[in-house]
């Protein structure tokens, strides 16, 4: 498994660790799902820190197992990398507790949707935030892009593919703080230290209450964005892209989500 968990003092770290680049098969998808939904029982968590090992946070799904398994004409890697996206941009929505999104290198595709769905969002300098989904022939995670962006800024960067960086995101206040590659769990610690410290009943209705005042529907909304994916997929341009991918024909290590 490509997701490793440590629990201390209130803070559970789920680290992804898929080298090379953190794209995430669509079974470690549901399984950080899973992780996520799993602290509403549990009173050892208080907050969790969501970060990466290696170059980068996430590059999207794994667009390797995706064509594997749609080999024969079938579609089921497509709708298994969209349903798992949706359910583990859903569960680091609906967690308990808050989610502090630790991001290093770069977040593409899926990372988005993970990030642009968390609580509060650390981030190294330089870190790119990009969604390359027009380049894979694909759509979604521009209802999350939109949470880190201002709106028009988020159409140019889906259109164009071209990311904004993370002292960008700070200037628009969705990212709390940019420090040192070398700092950034340090950082992420210490924001996750002030969170654990609160009441957790408190804490935990205070995100539900956060949730409920939400002006868009963030599941309806990347549910909708996928349908759009799929009459791509039907017309052959995300199979031409993805393919093309494959081949080394296209520099983004990010697919559709």
């Amino acid at each position: 498994m490509a997701l490793h968990e440590v629990v201390a003092d209130g803070v559970a770290t789920i680290t992804m660790d898929n080298p090379p680049v953190n794209a995430l098969g669509a079974g470690d998808t549901y399984a950080l799902a899973g992780m996520l939904d799993g602290y509403r029982t549990r009173d050892d968590v208080r907050v969790v820190v969501l970060t990466a090992a290696g170059r980068g946070f996430c590059a999207g799904v794994d667009i390797k197992e995706i064509q594997a398994t749609d080999a024969d004409g079938g579609h089921l890697g497509l709708v298994e990398a969209n349903r798992s996206c949706a359910e583990a941009f859903r569960a680091v929505y609906e967690c308990a507790v808050p989610v502090v999104a630790a991001v290093n290198g770069f977040c593409l595709g899926t990372g988005i949707g993970l990030v642009g769905n968390a609580d509060v969002i650390v981030a190294a300098e330089g870190v790119g935030f990009g969604l390359p989904e027009v380049d894979n022939g694909a759509l979604g995670a521009a209802t999350h892009l939109m949470r880190l962006v201002p709106a028009h800024r988020a159409r140019w960067m889906l259109y164009s593919c071209e990311p904004a960086t993370a002292e960008e995101l700070h200037a628009y206040g969705s990212v709390l703080r940019v420090v040192k590659a070398d700092d950034l769990m340090d950082a992420a610690a210490e924001v996750a230290s002030v969170l654990a410290a609160k009441s957790p009943d408190v804490l935990r209705a205070a995100k539900a209450s956060m949730n409920g005042i939400d002006l868009v529907d963030v599941r309806r909304s990347y549910r909708y964005e996928q349908g759009f994916t799929f009459e791509l997929n039907l017309l052959g341009r995300g199979d031409e892209a993805r393919s093309a991918f494959l081949r080394g024909e296209r520099s983004s290590n990010a697919a559709a989500d």
